[in-house]
């Protein structure tokens, strides 16, 4: 006999009810739940262990997850990660809908400048790869400039089409600690993914758009704006074209962060019990 699926409760959990736990499901992904000291300390490591490996690193947001539900094995791509971090708004309020309370927003903008300040001065060096020839000539030289304590080896356009290959060799030619690969959601995980066996760099993180604040086409919201979680209205004014990402996709978002509650509760329960029994 079939049960009916019980109704998930929506309502925001009591902040007494919410815990700081290690990890969170959302919609299948597994977020990894750290402050912005400890995702730091979790890529320093990888950075000074200098593996020849690479480790992916990715930052989700509620457009990330949306993709993840309607294209073809992204999600999947994004489970292959080292680390899944959360971005934004959509992901906090997610998470609370499942009794978790999100130590930090791990925005990529505010966390790889974190990263490259706290390490600055040990040797490690970097390649910048996305976004069209101009902006990211323009994002280099803000790197370098801002960033004296690493060594940027190279950078690249994200059209490469056909020679994926020769840039991979290219890249790792150059020998860098760090690669940030900053093509969109999905292209940019979709690249490390399939790459990621090839590719000799330690530490690869998706970045997102932050190109475009290095370049100087963005300017990030002032604190009291992000600190109300609505950074977004401010990128939706600046990227007009991007409103079908914000105005339909935040509510799709909130309707399948919802519905797939009781789902990710049972699988979080199912891999604790996993993880317990091979310990």
């Amino acid at each position: 006999m079939l049960l009916k699926e019980a109704q998930p409760n929506t309502r925001r959990p009591p902040d007494r009810l919410l815990s700081d736990a290690g990890d969170v499901t959302i919609m299948g992904i597994r977020i990894a739940n750290r402050s912005s000291a400890e995702a730091v300390e979790l890529m320093t490591g990888v950075l000074s262990e200098r593996q020849k490996g690479a480790a992916l690193v990715f930052l989700v947001n509620a457009h990330t997850l949306n993709l993840t539900s309607h294209v073809t094995d992204y999600a999947r791509v994004i489970q292959s990660a080292r680390w899944v971090f959360g971005d934004g708004t959509g992901v906090r309020w997610a998470a609370r809908m499942r009794g978790v309370r999100m130590r930090a927003n791990l925005v990529g903008t505010d966390l790889v400048p974190r990263l490259m300040e706290a390490t600055a001065g040990a040797g490690y060096r970097y390649f910048l790869l996305g976004g069209e020839e101009e902006l990211i000539r323009a994002a280099s030289e803000t790197a370098t400039e801002r960033f004296s304590g690493w060594t940027l080896v190279g950078h690249h356009h994200g059209f490469f089409a056909d020679d994926e290959a020769t840039l991979v060799e290219a890249i790792n030619a150059a020998a860098p600690d760090m690669l940030l690969v900053g093509m969109g959601n999905p292209l940019q995980e979709m690249f490390l993914w399939r790459n990621r066996d090839a590719l000799r760099v330690p530490l690869c993180i998706g970045v997102g758009g932050i190109f475009h604040h290095w370049a100087g086409d963005l300017t990030r919201a002032p604190s009291w704006v992000r600190a109300w979680g609505m950074e977004w209205v401010q990128l939706l004014l600046q990227q007009p074209a991007k409103w079908r990402r914000y105005v339909l996709g935040n509510p799709a978002f909130l309707a399948r962060a919802i519905r797939s509650i009781s789902r990710d509760l049972e699988g979080a329960a199912a891999l604790r019990q996993e993880i317990h029994a091979d310990g």
